[in-house]
């Protein structure tokens, strides 16, 4: 019987900035088990001053003492080790839960960042977010509320080993800072796996985010998570995929849009062949009809363009 386990965000199961195969994992867990994580997001002059309303959990303390920021700003919990994965296999993610930690979120302005770095270049601007748990809301401080739709940012399996250790920024073909706000609870996210045990992580909980994160930040915040984690001998990828409750998507990274976008297009004309037997002609022009292209983010360095095809579409009988 599968199995369920605990992780939570702690000194002894974090690490902030970085994606690296030789990191020793901190779970161990089979195919079809299924792990509750715990994360949390911010250095220490991004959290809430004391004395107000908005309450700072405990392990950002701990955290905070035994671990700095490395290579990125991301606070990633893991790596977990899958049973049965090996290089070349595809880990299935299935995200069946995604809760809101803590009463508050920030967003950042930081100079030489953001999609338009050139008019931002001497901003620094860290906003405090207050965030409304049960009506799921949040109360930016221009006016207005926000209706929050929370998502981990990061989620990916360790880099291929001769890459040493890689930023937490840049998304690649291992997945990491996606930033595609369709992974919410109900989603699957589909990632190659280029490790024994795949090792799996997660972090950069957001609230809510546009498509693009433009200012470089989404509401950045604490996320508690429930993940069935599957190895599948049956699935070849070279770039991460995922499915909704009602659309398919691919994706791919690029420090130009442009050749993320063709790249997100490609994945999408093999994945029309594989899920219904399209010519790549045909594939091409259903695209052009019935699919929708998007930008994930233009501000990881390598920005992302996912491509979207409703499942209901794939009926091609007659």
């Amino acid at each position: 019987m599968p199995k369920h386990h605990e992780l939570n965000a702690d000194a002894d199961t974090v690490h902030w900035g970085y994606f690296d195969a030789a990191l020793k994992p901190v779970l161990k867990m089979e195919s079809g088990d299924s792990v509750t994580l715990t994360t949390i997001s911010g250095s220490p002059e991004l959290l809430p001053k004391p004395g107000t309303e908005l309450k700072i959990l405990p392990e950002y303390a701990e955290v905070h003492a035994r671990h700095s920021y490395r290579l990125g700003p991301h606070i990633m919990t893991g790596p977990i080790y899958v049973e049965g994965a090996e290089p070349g296999d595809t880990l299935e993610v299935r995200i069946k839960n995604i809760q809101l930690r803590q009463n508050w979120g920030y967003n950042l302005i930081r100079p030489l960042s953001g999609t338009i770095p050139e008019d931002f270049g001497q901003t620094w601007r860290a906003v405090q977010i207050p965030i409304d748990i049960n009506a799921q809301v949040a109360y930016p401080p221009w006016g207005g509320r926000l209706q929050l739709a929370p998502f981990f940012g990061n989620m990916g399996n360790a880099p291929p080993p001769l890459y040493g250790r890689l930023t937490s920024i840049i998304p690649r073909e291992f997945g990491g800072n996606i930033d595609n706000k369709e992974l919410t609870a109900g989603t699957t996210l589909f990632l190659p796996v280029f490790n024994r045990g795949a090792l799996f992580s997660a972090g950069d909980g957001h609230a809510v985010q546009g498509d693009g994160e433009v200012c470089v930040t989404a509401i950045e915040t604490a996320l508690r998570g429930t993940f069935e984690l599957i190895v599948r001998k049956d699935m070849k990828l070279t770039l991460p995929r995922a499915e909704t409750p009602t659309h398919l998507i691919t994706m791919a990274f690029d420090s130009d849009f442009d050749q993320a976008a063709k790249q997100a297009v490609r994945e999408m004309i093999l994945l029309l062949n594989e899920k219904v037997g399209l010519s790549r002609e045909d594939a091409y022009s259903f695209m052009s009809l019935a699919c929708d292209v998007r930008v994930t983010q233009l501000v990881n360095e390598h920005k992302g363009a996912h491509v979207m095809v409703a499942k209901s579409l794939l009926d091609m009988s007659r």
